[in-house]
């Protein structure tokens, strides 16, 4: 069997190369690749329904990431050890594929689609999670499936001064920012990333020297299509239409419409109930059809739907008024309050119009640590946060099966929000985490949780850097008048029938976190550049409100948080505290109370005591002290009597150590025998008069410490 193997290369400006290779693998699929980058290789295929389904009227796409264990030379832990479901961070990585891919499928286009993408060879240094949809979208290039593409995505990093396209793990060390950006030839799709509090102009320069590399993968792309003989797509029609109808809705209801977006309710449920009225005042007066036939319900709704989103658009750019009667940049409302929940280590609710967040803080001890088992990345992290959206928080019935990946990624664009604000992990002893249920919802939750989450977090006590507080933005614009709108704090309806949904978070002094989705064409840097403006002046507003309710972390940790004390041992005293299979440490936390946990750096052994009691506290570390204090002649300690020999009693006067207090040092007077002197057990202070210089035994004294008696005349 002959193959038609085709090959295509990139460079990146530092001379690396990306080869894209089709014709070789997974041939039964509509569109495959394999996409190389150093010893990384992605397999990308993509397979689309011959037909679309009955009154389907939007794209079912299905975009999958999965990183084999095999790929990395790793065995999956767990007991079936093999791969299982997707793990976040493969859940965020379908996330950034699929939010650059949707928007370029043709708008008629509504067959089922799926993209599914393997790691299948990771190299020790390049990383797979930004070439992933460029591996994607050359999968669909080389198939017969419509599309409006090529897209690319890239990995840019700003440090030392510059920008980095797709850096090694090695590069991205220390690095300022840290963002993934996606767009085609001539737009930007999508951007998203973390950021050590840098300006909107850093932020702007990234996007820009990450569309220059975009450019190239896509002329990519294009080249391969040709060379494969892709460039005839296949023909579909998935809608059905009904012009007359689609007119006669238009003519009788868009007026009405209109003047319901014009009246700025605030009420959600009240606009949904008169936009609904007049929906069904429309549908009653239809005339009655031949016995036999009906009007499709899917048309009614899909075409009223069309005159809902355009009069809604059109109120604003017509009047700069939005739907809840608010101004363009305006922020609604804002309450919140801390120490609402009084089990908690630290707690906030934070609500802004109707949107609200109920947060929770933790605080836990390494042995909390979540453990992180995949191709990539392993190891463990001390800072967690969950987000949750019930169906009650919008009205709705909606069974809770865990969270989506829309919970997913909301949750770690927080995370991202918060984490560059925490103390460094050498200053913090403590496992964090972070719950966020969101309680209410019209828009804007995720940046809910980040404002919440920073309250919470300093309510517990963590001396977190700054406050952080986030802010959703949208955009409404016209191609054909050139109108647009920028808008600040978007509701879920400005977000549905919005081009643009933004979120940026961060400081008084920068930006920390942020994601980007645009939905038409054309947006210029000017524009954005403008939005991002308007959003740092909404986050100033909203960070202000936050410092009204809390400025900064409290002193201290709740009575019932755990305390913590961290002593730094000699690595060769690790062993004496924790003792032959962990008898010593095992002993002190059942004595004492408290949690103990023994680490090490590239110096010293590191001993975090962990006690909500402070006694339990103070017995624990009196304890760990007293083994990895080093004995001192002259000093007096309190011991236990181990053994009794004739010749005197072994006293542990540390743990671990003991010596000798010989019969001639137990009292002034003389014995003469050891019989009913001592008790094995029995608690005894004594004086340290020697430590031998060659065999380094202890010489104990009882005598020294008692008063000497007077000598008779």
């Amino acid at each position: 069997m002959s193959l038609n193997v085709v090959n295509k290369t990139v460079k990146l400006k530092d001379g690396r190369e990306i080869t894209i290779e089709t014709g070789k693998l997974a041939k039964q699929a509509d569109g495959s690749v394999v996409l190389k980058m150093g010893n990384t290789m992605l397999l990308a295929t993509v397979v689309s329904a011959p037909d679309a389904k009955e009154d389907v009227d939007f794209l079912p796409l299905s975009v999958d990431y999965q990183e084999k264990f095999a790929s990395a030379g790793k065995i999956p832990g767990g007991f079936l050890k093999r791969e299982g479901r997707l793990s976040d961070q493969e859940v965020l990585i379908c996330r950034l594929v699929d939010r650059a891919l949707r928007p370029l499928f043709p708008g008629d286009y509504h067959a089922d689609t799926q993209v599914f993408i393997q790691l299948i060879s990771l190299g020790e240094d390049d990383l797979p999670d930004a070439l992933a949809a460029f591996a994607a979208s050359a999968a669909i290039a080389v198939s017969d499936i419509p599309f409006n593409g090529p897209i690319s995505e890239v990995r840019v990093i700003f440090k030392d001064g510059d920008y980095h396209i797709n850096p090694t793990k090695t590069q991205m060390e220390g690095a300022e920012l840290d963002m993934i950006i996606a767009g085609s030839a001539t737009e930007i799709m999508m951007v998203e990333g973390e950021l050590q509090e840098v300006s909107e102009d850093v932020m702007i320069g990234a996007i820009k020297a990450g569309h220059e590399a975009i450019k190239d993968q896509c002329a990519l792309q294009s080249e391969l299509a040709e060379a494969v003989g892709a460039s005839v797509k296949r023909e579909y029609n998935h809608e059905t239409h009904d012009e007359a109808l689609a007119a006669d809705i238009k003519a009788k209801t868009y007026d009405k419409v209109y003047a319901v977006a014009k009246e700025g309710l605030a009420d959600k449920n009240l606009r949904k109930q008169k936009f609904g009225a007049i929906y069904d005042e429309y549908v009653e007066a239809l005339p009655e059809l031949p016995e036999g036939e009906e009007y499709s319900t899917f048309l009614l709704k899909k075409y009223y739907h069309d005159v809902e989103k355009e009069a809604i658009r059109n109120v604003v750019l017509d009047t700069r008024v939005r739907l809840d009667g608010r101004q363009l940049d305006e922020i609604r409302p804002i309450w919140s309050e801390v120490d609402y929940l009084p089990s908690a280590h630290g707690s906030a609710v934070f609500t802004r119009g109707e949107t609200q967040s109920l947060t929770s803080v933790t605080l836990g001890t390494k042995m909390d640590q979540q453990m992180i088992d995949g191709a990539v990345h392993s190891g463990y992290n001390k800072f967690i946060l969950h987000y949750n959206f019930p169906g009650f928080s919008t009205g709705e019935v909606r069974p809770n099966r865990g969270p989506g990946r829309r919970e997913v990624g909301h949750g770690n664009l927080a995370w991202r929000a918060l984490k560059p604000m925490l103390p460094p992990d050498d200053e913090n002893p403590y496992t964090i985490r972070v719950v966020s249920d969101i309680l209410e919802s019209n828009g804007s939750s995720s940046m809910a949780t980040v404002c919440a989450g920073a309250l919470a977090l300093m309510d517990a006590g963590v001396p977190l850097k700054k406050p952080v507080s986030g802010i959703a933005m949208g955009m409404i614009s016209d191609p054909v008048t050139g109108k647009y709108a920028i808008l600040s704090d978007i509701l879920g309806d400005e977000d549905h029938l919005g081009d643009m949904d933004f979120k940026v978070t961060g400081t008084a002094d920068g930006i920390t976190a942020c994601q980007m989705d645009i939905k038409v064409d054309g947006l210029s840097y000017e524009v954005l550049t403008e939005a991002l403006m308007q959003a740092k002046a909404g986050r100033e507003h909203i960070l202000g409100k936050i410092t009204e309710t809390l400025s900064e972390p409290r002193a201290d940790l709740k009575s019932h948080a755990p305390r913590s004390k961290v002593i730094r041992i000699p690595k060769e005293l690790i062993g004496a505290v924790i003792g032959p299979g962990g008898k010593i440490i095992q002993e002190i936390q059942k004595e004492s109370g408290a949690t103990i946990v023994v680490d090490e750096d590239d110096k010293n052994g590191i001993v975090s005591i962990f006690a909500t009691d402070g006694n339990a506290m103070e017995d624990a570390v009196r304890r760990v002290n007293n083994i990895v204090a080093m004995p001192e002649e002259g000093e007096i300690y309190v011991g236990k009597v181990k053994s009794i020999q004739p010749f005197g009693a072994f006293i542990e006067f540390m743990p671990g150590k003991d010596g000798l207090l010989h019969i001639s040092e137990i009292k002034w007077e003389r014995v003469e025998k050891m019989d009913g002197v001592m008790e094995v057990g029995e608690e005894v202070k004594v004086k340290l008069i020697e430590i031998d210089k060659k065999t380094g035994k202890f010489r104990l004294s009882r005598k020294a410490i008692l008063p000497k008696p007077e000598k008779k005349d």
